[in-house]
This record gives structure tokens, sequence and C-alpha cells, in this order.
């Protein structure tokens, strides 16, 4: 009888401790499902936060264009005081919308990142100096981060240094370079119309 009991006392040691353990990965299954839902609204959040980022810098850029536009300046004083102020105050409540995603690296992408802005800085310095030469400079930084063969030559070390950043850091860096390249373009645009004006204004004054 004795031996009967301990034997019904394994069984029930046995049971509770199956029981135990499928409770415990039961409960460990939950929650890993669990994180996962949360690891995808996390990059949802992300998402949406870098979305909006990247429609405030454009923002700014439209507004920027605007306030530089040959339209801007064809238009009589006071209407382009009221339009001016206009767009200043859009430019101040845009600026008041602040967004930050931050990006994890390690001490290597940190490196690399420090050094691609650093590289990107001096060419923006001298773009006034030397515009053309500077947007061809800029222009071969820009070949250096997209994925397609591009036509016009890489500037291979700058893409070493790409490619040792962070996936999130690359896109940033790329989207810089793009914008800066529009704003060379418009600039490009707006002084050859103003050579152009001068050069008829010269014309016109000499015939009278």
């Amino acid at each position: 009888m004795a031996q009967a009991k301990i034997q019904a006392k394994m069984n029930e040691a046995t049971f509770s401790k199956f029981s135990r353990t499928l409770s415990m990965a039961d409960r460990s299954g939950r929650l890993l499902e669990s994180l996962d839902q949360l690891e995808m609204r996390v990059e949802s959040l992300r998402e949406a936060a870098s979305a909006m980022e990247q429609e405030r810098e454009c923002i700014l850029e439209m507004i920027q264009s605007l306030q530089n536009s040959q339209e801007m300046r064809n238009i009589c004083a006071g209407e382009r005081e009221e339009l001016t102020l206009t767009a200043d105050r859009l430019m101040g409540r845009t600026l008041s919308v602040e967004i930050s995603v931050g990006t994890i690296r390690n001490p290597q992408q940190e490196e690399a990142l420090q050094k691609a802005t650093s590289i990107i800085d001096e060419i923006v310095k001298k773009l006034l100096d030397d515009m053309e030469g500077s947007r061809q400079k800029l222009l071969a930084l820009h070949a250096a981060c997209v994925t397609e063969a591009p036509a016009i030559p890489i500037d291979q070390k700058f893409q070493a240094i790409v490619i040792g950043c962070a996936l999130e850091d690359q896109k940033n860096i790329k989207r810089r370079l793009e914008t800066l390249l529009r704003n060379v373009e418009n600039a490009e645009k707006n002084i050859k119309i103003m050579d152009h004006q001068k050069l008829e204004n010269t014309k016109a004054n000499g015939s009278q």
C-alpha cells in the first residue's frame, strides 16, 4: 500500500510538472506574440514619423522656392510685401513642427555618418564660390547612393563611407543630396533669368 502511495505521488508530481511546463510555454508564446505585434506598431510609428519629417522638408523647400521665384519678382511691391509676409508666416508655422526619428548606430556607423556629413558640408561651404563645380561633386556623391548604375562618375570613396552607415542614415544622406541638387538647379535658373533681364535692360537703355 505504501508503494501505491509513493507511485501516486510520483504520478502527481510528474503531471503537475508537465502541466506547469505547458502553462509557462503558453504564457511565453502569448508574450512573444504581443511583442511581435508591438514591433510592427513601432515600425509603423517610425515610418509615419519619417514620412511627416519628409513632408515638413518638402513644404519648407516649396515655400523657399516661391519666395525666390521669378513670379515673386514680377509683381508690384505692395503685393510682393503681402505675399512675403504670408510666406514668412507659413515658414514659421512649419518650423514650429518638430519631428525627430532617432537612429540606433554602432560606433562604426556613427563614425561613417560623421565622415559622410563632413564631406557634404565641405561642398556646401564652397557652393556660392563655385556653383557648377560643386554641382558636379554633389552629382558624384548622389551617384554613390543609388542602386542603379548612373551615367556619371561615382565618388567611390564616398560610396564606401555611405555603405558603412546605418540604413536609415543612407536614405537621409541620399535625400539631403537630392534637396541640395534641386536647390542648386533652382539657383542656376534664377541667375540665368537675372542675367537675361540685365542684358535686356542694357539693350533697352542703349536703344534710347
